[in-house]
């Protein structure tokens, strides 16, 4: 008997212990297992049991429910860190594109409590949420203290007089209550900080230097949104990334960059390559792209304030209202801005988003949106499997391995520094968390469109989440809903 697999019978009988051990509760057989963590990819058998891998067998395993994923390849479950859909059905469509863990981590939210408290028990996937700098910002400069009344002034019409939260400096006083208010986030299970700052013109160099400086006090990391995004040479993207980086570099707080596609536009080469120069001088900064064109956001945001066209090297007629798939023009946009809502911006090119998609090192993340009335942006349903299909294997832009990487155990060890629980995710050993996502290589592809969004992807008959099967053979499991929250654990 070979003593390499000693061990591994031991584990299957008990060897030495005078005690069988317990019955697996699945066994998933046969598959072609990638395990991004040992580098591990074969042909091998899991076991499961209490919601977490028991062993990696190279022998078939018996247990009380078992699939037979003979041509398939058995993933870590998705991890995605950047999702606005969330509590709002989107996880219906994420688990079915291989989805086991949603984060809210650009946006994040306040209060963080109610927000985790929202979802106990009604999640078919995991989920976690930062602390938010613009729903703290709501909390503290229009006195609201819940969920509903932030979500009331996020997405309310610009009617002339832009909002103090967006486009007010705060007071020494608002930015001490800022301050205490993301504190109390972070305390209450939040990931780390979220800004949108592109969206709230009024936040100070130094409001958003504090940020940074309580990440590294919190050991938490950062989640940056430019607050310079655009085509401009000057006040472009460049300029944004410069600002994040400067701020990072200061503190030394941990920063991530959010959709680097729509952030970076036609500066996407001169952005990695600051990001990779500041990797190589000791900075943990990392980013995400997710594949698609077009980005999505509010309306009524400050995106869209002033001459967002020459900022942005776009027009009227590249913005596309979801509920109706019309294209805006001069003389309805300042009527749909009054309206508020999210719309669909094109305005980015191909050759950079796979650029982005090949690079090492450079996650998969949704930025998934709520859909609508059944309309909305289609990375909220087909992000990873079109990944797979389309730049996987038809493009060849990322190899199998590489891609698969990128989206689970890079995002999972991204967040890990915050949440030490995220070292079971992303990885696929023995005393891992039981999240796993079955894919066919050969057939896996999304189906969303911008015309018609709500399709889920195909190609994903199994997805395991904390041991319990979610989906099975491509359907979701009726009444399942084994998703646990992803939180902060205190030092």
């Amino acid at each position: 008997m070979s003593l390499r697999r000693l061990p591994l019978l031991c584990c299957l009988i008990g060897c030495g212990t005078g005690e069988s051990p317990a019955p697996l509760d699945l066994a998933i057989n046969g598959g072609r297992v990638i395990d991004p963590a040992s580098d591990l990819d074969g042909i091998r058998h899991l076991g499961i049991r209490d919601g977490r891998i028991a062993l990696v067998s190279e022998q078939p395993l018996a247990a009380a429910d078992t699939i037979d994923a003979t041509g398939l390849v058995v993933a870590p479950g998705f991890v995605d860190l950047h999702s606005h859909s969330i509590g709002a059905g989107g996880d219906v469509w994420q688990v079915r594109d291989g989805v086991t863990t949603s984060l809210e981590l650009e946006e994040g939210a306040s209060p963080v409590a109610e927000w985790y408290q929202d979802l106990e028990g009604k999640s078919l996937i995991h989920y976690g949420v930062a602390a938010g700098h613009i729903p703290t910002r709501i909390a503290v400069m229009q006195r609201v203290s819940t969920l509903a009344g932030y979500r009331e002034w996020r997405t309310r019409g610009e009617d002339g007089v832009p909002p103090r939260w967006s486009h007010a400096p705060a007071s020494p006083e608002e930015l001490a209550a800022l301050r205490a208010g993301l504190l109390a986030g972070i305390e209450a299970g939040g990931l780390g900080i979220g800004f949108e700052i592109a969206e709230s013109p009024g936040s100070s160099r130094e409001e958003v230097l504090m940020l940074f400086q309580l990440a590294k006090e919190l050991n938490v990391p950062i989640y940056a949104h430019l607050r310079q995004m655009g085509i401009d040479p000057i006040t472009g993207s460049l300029a944004g990334v410069q600002e994040v980086l400067a701020n990072a570099l200061a503190t030394g707080a941990s920063t991530h960059f959010v959709h680097l596609g729509s952030s970076s536009l036609n500066y996407v080469k001169p952005i990695v390559a600051m990001i990779e120069a500041a990797q190589a001088r000791g900075l943990d900064v990392t980013g995400e792209v997710y594949p698609y064109t077009a980005a999505s956001t509010g309306i009524q945001t400050a995106l869209f304030d002033g001459d967002w066209r020459a900022r942005l090297g776009i027009s009227y007629g590249d913005l596309e209202w979801p509920s109706t798939g019309a294209r805006l023009s001069e003389g309805n946009f300042a009527e749909f801005r009054r309206r508020g809502g999210a719309v669909i911006i094109h305005m980015m090119k191909d050759e950079n988003v796979e650029y982005l998609i090949g690079r090492p090192g450079i996650m998969i993340a949704s930025d998934a949106m709520p859909f609508v009335e059944g309309r909305g942006h289609p990375r909220g349903a087909g992000t990873f499997a079109r990944v797979l299909g389309r730049y996987v294997r038809e493009k060849g832009t990322v190899g199998l391995v590489e891609a698969i990487r990128k989206m689970t155990y890079l995002p999972a060890e991204r967040v890990r520094g915050a949440a030490p629980m995220m070292a079971r995710k992303g990885r696929l050993t023995a005393g891992a968390d039981a999240d796993v996502t079955i894919f066919d290589p050969a057939a896996v592809i999304d189906h969303a469109t911008f015309d018609r969004p709500e399709q889920a992807s195909t190609g994903i008959p199994w997805v395991v989440v904390g041991g319990t099967v979610v989906v099975r053979q491509g359907s979701i499991v009726p009444g399942a809903a084994p998703g646990r929250p992803v939180r902060r654990a205190a030092p």
